[in-house]
């Protein structure tokens, strides 16, 4: 299965609030990511 993935293509993080995610989702954001959601499993 392809995942194709371009400059119109919007995110959604799973696991962003640790400091690994943070620096990733971050690092993603600076490179012109479309986030719309992040999303932590078990803390709500």
């Amino acid at each position: 299965m392809s995942i194709l993935v371009d400059k119109n293509t919007k995110v959604i993080t799973q696991g962003m609030t640790g400091d690994t995610g943070t620096f990733h989702t971050q690092q993603a954001l600076d490179y012109g990511t479309q986030m719309v959601a992040g999303v932590t499993p078990g803390k709500g």
